[in-house]
């Protein structure tokens, strides 16, 4: 009979995110089309290279008129011309004229006002005002957005829709930001079907390395397939040795814990044993974990094959890992307070208990969780339902009505009952 051995140390979720991350080291920044840019974080702070706006124009559609003109009202100025968003600005206003002006047009010498279309008419060649502008307003003056010289990002700030289109207004083509990361997702295990179809007898659908994809992309990183393999050490590792000069990490699940046919212990070990790491984590599920750097510096993180687990996995360990690799700042997701809509019964067993949950929020504003449903580490689809994992401590668990932590996992799914509107 062949001896099972642990795959490794137990140790706390802290303690196993810790080493993995120490292991990790940040990708190299480089410069990057600001097209590419969304959800990357910049390597260095942006300065303005010019005022925005770089010149004073209207704010809304009317007519520019010199203030002091319109202090008694209603007033009749001569219209004198019209200045349109784009064009040139030719005009010049001499007191008791007004000039027609759309909104984003520069705003003509002379004039040091905007009225705006609603409080005026046209009647023939006049303009007549019902209401008297002060100095000022309705323009937009130079650098009321964007000073020249000012720092508009920080370093390390993370680049949304709105920095890509500042940074456009800037003339900008592109900047420094540390890249997305490539990874690499390879599942193992003689029993996983790739075709879709009926099963074959004894076998399951491949749906690990479709979810790890999915999540890869979801996580705003760049998923690299490296399909799947029957358990076999040769195969993994050739499959593993696929990924290099391609990926900058790979995920695999499977072939973690202690049975026979789990070869991927064997088969990082052969190819980096002196940075190889196994352990028992104390957390239900995805307790067996597993990393190695190879020679050439490419990490490989194991998750375990039960698909719960292998998706609570990557988001206690392999997100926070990707995001490091990619530069952030804050690596795990927000964690809060929710009161439990259901009893969450559980027994002491020296883990952290993570379970899938529910998000709403009620009428009075407040965070309520309920089961998703069944929490086997196979039910994959009480997964897919909820938006957060409640967060219980080793114990008997918690009642309903009463407060626990939950991390939020989807807030575009976060339900509501009441409305800001």
């Amino acid at each position: 009979m062949r001896s099972y051995e642990r795959p490794g140390s137990a140790v706390t979720l802290v303690e196993a995110r810790d080493q993995l991350l120490a292991s990790l080291t940040q990708l190299q920044p480089r410069f990057a089309a600001l097209d590419e840019c969304l959800g990357c974080v910049l390597a260095e702070s942006v300065v303005a290279n010019e005022d925005v706006p770089s010149f004073a124009s209207a704010a809304v559609d009317g007519f520019a008129v010199r203030a002091e003109d319109t202090e008694v009202t209603p007033i009749r100025l001569r219209l004198a011309g019209r200045v349109t968003a784009g064009g040139m600005n030719h005009e010049m206003a001499e007191p008791g004229t007004a000039i027609a002006i759309a909104t984003g047009a520069p705003v003509p010498d002379g004039t040091n006002a905007v009225c705006m279309v609603e409080h005026s008419f046209i009647d023939g060649n006049e303009v007549v005002l019902d209401a008297p502008v002060s100095p000022g307003a309705n323009i937009r003056f130079p650098g009321e957005d964007v000073v020249r010289g000012s720092i508009v990002f920080q370093q390390r700030s993370v680049i949304r829709s709105s920095h890509i289109g500042v940074l456009t207004s800037l003339g900008f083509s592109g900047i420094k930001v540390y890249p997305k990361v490539r990874v690499g997702v390879l599942t193992t295990g003689d029993e996983l079907q790739t075709e879709p179809g009926p099963l074959a007898q004894g076998h399951i659908h491949d749906s690990n390395r479709h979810s790890l994809l999915a999540a890869v992309a979801e996580s705003g990183n760049l998923p690299v397939d490296l399909g799947v393999v029957g358990d076999d050490a040769t195969l993994i590792a050739h499959a593993i040795e696929a990924g290099l000069g391609i990926c900058d990490v790979i995920f695999t699940t499977g072939g973690v814990s202690v049975g026979a046919a789990d070869h991927m212990k064997t088969v990082l070990s052969n190819l980096s044993a002196p940075s190889i790491r196994w352990m028992e984590i104390a957390i239900k599920p995805a307790k067996p974990f597993g990393f190695a750097i190879l020679p050439s510096g490419l990490p490989v993180i194991c998750m375990p094959g039960n698909p719960v687990a292998a998706l609570v996995s990557f988001e206690l360990l392999g997100r926070p890992a990707l995001r490091h690799m990619a530069g952030h700042r804050i690596l795990s997701r927000p964690v809060v307070l929710a009161i439990a809509e259901d009893e969450l019964p559980r027994k002491p067993d020296g883990k952290l208990h993570f379970v899938r949950v529910i998000l709403r929020i009620d009428k009075e504003g407040n965070l309520r969780a309920r089961l998703s449903g069944p929490q086997g580490p196979h039910q994959l689809r009480s997964m897919a339902l909820a938006n957060g994992l409640a967060v219980l401590p080793d114990g008997e668990g918690v009642g309903a009505g009463q407060r626990m932590h939950v991390m939020i996992t989807d807030y575009d799914d976060l339900q509501g009952s009441g409305s800001w509107t």
